[in-house]
């Protein structure tokens, strides 16, 4: 296992648990940065229309496959959008043709192109019980959208209203908390028997709210779920540090065009593919941690999701402090990077 002084890590390929690929344009500019680091990828269903059939899933799967650079051997597996009028059937024939590997539930207009998920969880208890008799798991996105509640509660009132009263009821069900942002969640994870994990975003393990709000609005620091005070952040990276199987690797990079971010109404959503493995290097450092970082970005999440860890290696190097670029260019427009901040010294070593 790596120790913190190495100036040099031989991982197993990390996965990313959560990734927005988009479609079009989009999809062409920004796969090759998570293809180049990424051995697999849990691709989001939230386009416009949302991929929510098997047959959906699997054309998608395919413009993924169509968009890859030569010889890249990249493998997304897919996952549905839950929606009231989804069926125990359909997520069933997804899962054993292979079009799907998980279901996911947007709370309806918790975040982007949401618009068609679920406001009564009791209207699809049929499917998430033949999801919990099949195995198939369930990547929750863990808001409310109550006007009344604040956005910076929504996520842990969505875990008393939703979350727990639905694993007690329905034990079984492998329920994913995705990108998760709050101490309440990380006590959930950790106080649940079995079948509950959580992935962490790398932005979260790196910004609080004050980024996006101190000194001026931030809008490439802005994200569902936003970002909380620095104890939760500061809870996150001992989750994440701690060697518990539970919490693993789920990125969340999420890209729209600069135009869409800057407008009046701008997109929720930080890209942080290209330079999501130096930040986390940087962070684990920070804490000691280097010794663990395979767990969290190669490991637990390949066991929470029945998957076997990925053969092939890719090398971390220690170098000179180096800048991320500021943005990439797609044929969409031009898409920013997330600036954690600080300078890296970390860089995934490529093949000469």
């Amino acid at each position: 296992m790596p120790q913190p002084d190495q100036t040099r890590l031989i991982l197993r390929r990390p996965d990313d648990w959560h990734l927005h690929l988009r479609d079009g344009a989009m999809l062409r500019g920004v796969l090759p940065d998570s293809a180049r680091d990424f051995g697999r990828a849990l691709v989001m269903p939230n386009l416009t229309p949302p991929v929510t059939t098997g047959p959906e899933a699997a054309a998608y799967r395919d413009r993924i496959l169509a968009a890859l650079p030569p010889g890249s051997r990249f493998q997304p597996l897919m996952t549905l959008y839950l929606t009231e009028a989804t069926t125990p059937d359909q997520v069933a024939q997804a899962q054993a043709s292979g079009a799907a590997h998980a279901v996911k539930l947007y709370p309806a207009g918790a975040t982007t192109n949401s618009h068609a998920g679920v406001r009564d969880i009791e209207t699809v208890r049929p499917v998430l019980e033949r999801m919990a008799e099949i195995g198939m798991p369930l990547c929750i996105h863990g808001e409310v959208t109550d006007p009344d509640v604040d956005i910076f509660d929504r996520e842990a009132v969505f875990l008393d209203r939703v979350v727990k009263p639905l694993h007690r009821r329905i034990p079984d069900l492998r329920i994913v908390l995705e990108h998760v942002t709050t101490q309440d969640a990380v006590d959930f994870v950790r106080d649940s028997p079995r079948h509950v994990a959580a992935t962490i975003t790398v932005h979260h393990l790196v910004i609080n709210r004050n980024a996006m709000l101190a000194g001026g609005i931030r809008p490439h620091f802005y994200c569902n779920p936003v970002a909380k005070r620095e104890k939760h952040r500061l809870a996150l990276v001992e989750a994440a540090i701690s060697g518990d199987r539970r919490f693993f690797l789920g990125t969340d990079s999420a890209p729209h065009t600069d135009e869409a971010k800057l407008s009046p109404c701008g997109c929720a959503g930080i890209y942080t593919a290209p330079v999501a493995l130096p930040v986390l290097a940087e962070v684990f450092e920070a804490a000691g941690r280097l010794n663990r970082l395979e767990a969290f970005v190669s490991l637990n999440g390949a066991q929470v999701h029945g998957v076997p860890p990925a053969e092939d290696r890719i090398t971390l190097v220690r170098g000179e402090p180096w800048s991320p670029p500021a943005r990439i260019m797609t044929e969409a427009g031009p898409v920013t990077v997330f600036d954690p901040g600080f300078p890296l010294h970390w860089h995934v070593e490529r093949p000469s």
